[in-house]
């Protein structure tokens, strides 16, 4: 790129919003990079990045064109028939067309098109100076920029997200002429609040880090990272133990600083006694600090701190850290003593008076279902089902504990550490006892689209118990998603119940549990409404009215369809995690349409179908399969059940029917097996039967036993093609 200079843009504000600023930076970015483009100023790439840091909001391009190229404009004209009149001259639309232009008529370019030639005014124009342009580019920028909540200042009718108090705009080392919101601009920024409280002079726009870095300011959002990452380490190492550093908190506390100093804190031994989650999520989420964990992983009694200054008196801002922490770390141990007390079992009487939903009862209503569920579902894969539906019956019971009223996040992790201390519980194992704790725990996972699904097998029967129970009540109550509303969440428990399923290799019949869970639903819903019935009866004869008037029912029954619907909706969730693992949408389709009423199966067809699609025959087979399904469609009820060997006239017809005979054969143990790639390979090794059998044989002749024959051949053969996936959808 020739002649190119760098670019600096720097809006200097008042604190910008934390979790805003990097979004804000990049919009800006965008813009002007943008903004560049639409008028031909190019940017070379290379070390281009939006630049922020809490009190501002910086675009540096290191090559930027000095000029736009040239401006070819094409105007076209009026037609000759409307331009010249009978003997040639100019019309006055001709005339008044070339005014516009700004040369004479004669000057006129000629062109042609559909409809005829016609007059056209071709120019080029020097480029405009990218300085006389950035006015213009920012502004356009700024304006772009997604601001949900700006903010006014002053007298002023403008508003951005923050008041703006300085604007530097350089060229190289030019200082660009323009405004924004009031303020000129000019090449002076601004340092640390704290450690540099003075003007910095921006010698070129490529100066800007090192000079901003000199006053005390890294305005690199990596280089401010880095510097994070690298004092809390080292802080931790040096109190015996390791950072825990949550990419979360760790974005946010590099937007509320400018010069991170790490400050090593320590709280009370005592408070270890509380679930470490709890006093992690304190120290993260409500003051930004990073805790320090010990041997094994667990948590110690040190923390750290990043500070926005090197202090010359660290401990006074070591004190102000450690005294913020401790009201909050005295309620969690308040909360967790008395929540020991309560124990599980009357926890759980608290649910008897909370509505999960109107058709659906209260949570104890919930959990009674949940439990019956488990209990159901634990043989099937191999775990307990007795302590399986003990688990799922207090599954739910630290919704009333103070420690989840305070922190929801801990749901059921409080759980986890009751039920390791509640005597209630002593009747168990060890070994049962912590399973059972754990599980308690694991029925959340998945918490969220990226996390693991349960380790445990118990943990696993709770988890898909506690979705199937939600999406069948969902169902049954009428509560299926519409557009974006989702209150009880069917989307994500579709999900999580999926991956469960497929990721434990759990050979569930998915069909046949929904419709348990409906039936509980169900039974749940007619007791409930028989209830209804008899107290209104009863308060009908207190109050001297035939009973017989109030007995009128609200309830229906569920219809057989929901179980099916359910089924569907979590087969359409299935379409986004296959997507994500990089499927083609040809291939669940193919798997799809055979609706396997197991996940687990239907995810080993998945793999088998894509390991099919990579043979060479898969192509021919998947073309020849579409074409046999036609025919046969076409053909109605005609098809008989079985193929007459003795109506095997061509040679080509026969090897068909034998060869299909002979993969039967082979794929049967495969197919009742789920050995389904193996399957499919047995089954690409037709193709030179099927091609010949196309190639020579005329299916829909007139004999009639002859063509219906033939039809039973392809029919057979077609169920067999079929038998993994309807491999008819790889066929382009």
């Amino acid at each position: 790129m020739s002649d190119t200079t760098s670019l600096l843009i720097e809006l200097g504000t008042e604190e910008l919003p934390v979790k805003a600023l990097p979004g804000l930076a990049q919009a800006l970015f965008d813009g002007v990079v943008d903004a560049l483009g639409k008028r031909g100023i190019a940017v070379e790439p290379a070390g281009a990045k939006p630049l922020y840091s809490p009190r501002r909001l910086a675009v540096l391009l290191p090559s930027v064109a000095g000029e736009q190229p040239e401006q070819a404009s094409e105007v076209l004209g009026p037609y000759l028939n409307i331009a010249l009149d009978a003997d040639g001259q100019p019309t006055r639309a001709l005339q008044g067309f070339a005014a516009k232009a700004g040369v004479e008529w004669t000057a006129l370019e000629r062109t042609s098109d559909a409809k005829g030639e016609r007059f056209v005014h071709r120019a080029v124009k020097p480029g405009v100076a990218t300085r006389a342009l950035l006015p213009e580019i920012l502004r356009e920028a700024v304006a772009a920029m997604p601001i949900p909540k700006p903010m006014r200042w002053g007298g002023h009718d403008h508003a951005f997200a923050r008041p703006l108090h300085w604007l530097v705009l350089l060229l190289g080392g030019d200082v660009v002429e323009g405004e924004l919101f009031g303020i000129q601009a000019d090449r002076m920024s601004r340092g640390h609040r704290f450690m540099h409280d003075k003007p910095v002079w921006i010698g070129r726009a490529e100066d800007y880090v090192d000079a901003l870095r000199g006053a005390k300011v890294l305005v690199d959002p990596d280089e401010r990272r880095a510097r994070i990452v690298a004092e809390v380490e080292a802080a931790a190492k040096q109190a015996g133990g390791s950072a825990r550093i949550e990419a979360g908190n760790l974005a946010e506390v590099n937007c509320l600083v400018e010069w991170p100093k790490s400050v090593a804190c320590a709280f009370e031994a005592g408070f270890l006694a509380v679930p470490q989650e709890a006093l992690i999520t304190t120290m993260e989420a409500n003051q930004k600090f990073f805790p320090v964990l010990g041997e094994g992983g667990r948590l110690s009694e040190h923390f750290i701190g990043i500070a926005n200054i090197a202090s010359k008196d660290e401990s006074e801002i070591r004190k102000g850290y450690e005294r913020v922490i401790r009201p909050r770390f005295a309620d969690a141990q308040f909360f967790f003593v008395e929540d020991m007390k309560q124990g599980l079992a009357s926890m759980n009487d608290g649910l008897k008076t909370v509505t999960y939903q109107a058709k659906l009862g209260t949570v104890a209503d919930k959990v009674a279902r949940v439990a019956a569920l488990a209990e159901a579902i634990a043989p099937q894969v191999g775990a307990d089902p007795a302590l399986a539906r003990r688990a799922a019956a207090l599954s739910k019971a630290d919704l009333q504990s103070r420690m989840v009223n305070e922190f929801p996040e801990l749901q059921g992790i409080a759980g986890r550490y009751y039920a390791m201390q509640d005597a209630a519980l002593e009747d168990l194992s060890h070994d049962d006892r912590l399973a059972l704790a754990n599980a308690l725990d694991e029925a959340w996972q998945p918490r969220f689209a990226a996390d693991d699904i349960a380790l445990s097998k118990l943990g696993k029967v709770l988890a898909i118990a506690e979705r199937l129970d939600t999406l069948a009540g969902g169902f049954a109550a009428g509560l299926k998603p519409t557009g974006n509303k989702d209150p009880f969440a069917l989307r994500r428990n579709a999900l999580g119940l999926a991956r469960t399923i497929i990721e434990s290799g759990f050979d569930l019949h998915l069909l046949e549990l929904s419709k348990l869970a409906i039936q509980h639903v169900a039974d749940h819903m007619a007791t409930a409404e028989a209830d209804r019935l008899a107290h209104a009866m009863d308060a009908a004869k207190r109050m001297g009215v035939q009973a017989k008037s109030a007995s009128v029912s609200l309830w229906s029954p569920v219809p057989e369809t929901v179980a099916p619907a359910v089924y569907e909706f979590i087969l359409d969730r299935l379409r986004g995690y296959y997507a994500d693992k990089g499927v083609p949408v040809q291939h669940f389709n193919a798997v799809a349409e055979l609706r396997p009423a197991s996940l687990y199966d239907f995810d080993r067809r998945i793999d088998a179908i894509g390991t099919f699609a990579q043979l060479p025959e898969a192509e021919a087979l998947a073309a020849a399969n579409k074409r046999i399904n036609n025919i046969l469609k076409k053909a109605g009820d005609e098809v008989p059940a079985t193929v007459d060997r003795a109506l095997l006239k061509e040679p080509a017809e026969a090897a068909l029917a034998e060869a299909v005979e002979a993969v039967y054969a082979e794929t049967g143990h495969a197919l009742a097996h789920g050995d389904y790639v193996d399957a499919l390979a047995h089954l690409a090794r037709l193709r030179p039967q099927v091609d010949a059998f196309f190639d020579g044989v005329m299916v829909n002749v007139d004999d009639a036993p002859l063509r219906n024959n033939r039809l039973a051949l392809l029919r057979r053969l077609s169920e067999r093609l079929g038998s993994v996936a309807a491999i008819e959808h790889l066929s382009g």
